[in-house]
Parts: C-alpha cells; structure tokens; sequence
C-alpha cells in the first residue's frame, strides 16, 4: 500500500470534515451505544483548522482519501501537536494509521516534542499512540487533575479521563525513550 498524505483542498473540507466525524463518532459508539449526540462537532474541528500553525492533510491511499490529520505546528520552538488524526471508518487496521504518522514525522524533521490527547477508553488510540507510534503518556485528566479547555458540551466522561502523549526526539532525531 502507498499513502501520500496531502493538503485538504477547500472544496474537499465539507467531506473530510463529515468522514472524520463518523469515524470519531463510531469510535465513541462501539463503547457507549448509538448516541443522537455528535462525538466531535463542527466547532471543533473548525477550532483546530483555524489554531495558528494548523496544517490540514488527508491520506490518499490508491486514489482515495482513507484519513488525515490536523497538526499545530510552531516554527520557533518546534513544539508540534497532532490535534486530530483519523482513519477513515470501514479502513482500520490496514496500517494507515501507522503510514499517517510515519508521513508526518517525515514532513516536520526538525520537531523536538510532538504532543496528543486521547479520552481513557479509547484503548485502540492509547496502544496505538504508545505502541505504534512512540509516544509516552505524560498526564491524566481526571475529576482531581480537569483537562483545561475541555468544551463544556463534551460528551461522554472525557472530563475524567483524558491521557496526554509526548514523544520526545533528541538532537540527531532519534527518538528518546
């Protein structure tokens, strides 16, 4: 399989959007049940577009988008944030996930901290950050330790577990563990 991670065009916004809300929302299903609630609203992810140094990409896998990823980038101290990442619902566990992230270490070289968030029970993301991608959990969000700027309409019990990753890379950009 080849992956070429792109730029979202504006005219591809609307759909990229819709596809990673169904595969948030069916993450967020497969452990809670149907909910009429939206697991990941449109003023959320307009939060992370407009964010200053957001870059928007999806994964082009044979001709068809199947993910992406919204990452903050800040140039100066090289301290960058995967704000989103999806796989396309129907594509899991194919190896794009993996493909996505290796994509995005290859573009932004000179990144000293790459950071990320993930709710407690979404435990195919933790092993997928830990295990896959190299990130070490850093902080739980709980009752006792909240989650600044957590939206007040989030649905689910995210206000109390919310594990935060870093992945630390040293200055011949090997990753430290």
């Amino acid at each position: 399989m080849r992956l070429e991670l792109c730029p979202v065009r504006m005219e591809e916004l609307k759909q990229y959007k819709l596809d990673m809300q169904e595969a948030f929302q069916k993450g967020f299903e497969s452990k809670y049940g149907k909910t009429d609630q939206m697991v990941l609203p449109e003023k959320d992810i307009e939060k992370s577009l407009n964010t200053e140094g957001a870059a928007v990409y999806k994964a082009v896998v044979d001709g068809k988008m199947a993910g992406g990823a919204v990452v903050v980038i800040n140039e100066k101290t090289q301290h960058n944030h995967l704000d989103l990442l999806f796989v396309k619902y129907g594509t899991q566990s194919q190896g794009i996930g993996k493909k996505i992230w290796s994509e995005l270490e290859r573009l932004y070289p000179d990144t000293k901290v790459w950071e990320t968030c993930t709710p407690y029970f979404e435990k195919r993301n933790i092993h997928f950050y830990v295990n896959i991608c190299g990130f070490h959990i850093t902080e739980f969000f709980n009752e006792k330790h909240p989650m600044p700027d957590l939206p007040e309409d989030f649905i689910g019990d995210g206000r109390e577990g919310f594990f935060r990753f870093e992945k630390y890379y040293d200055s011949d950009k090997h990753c430290q563990n």
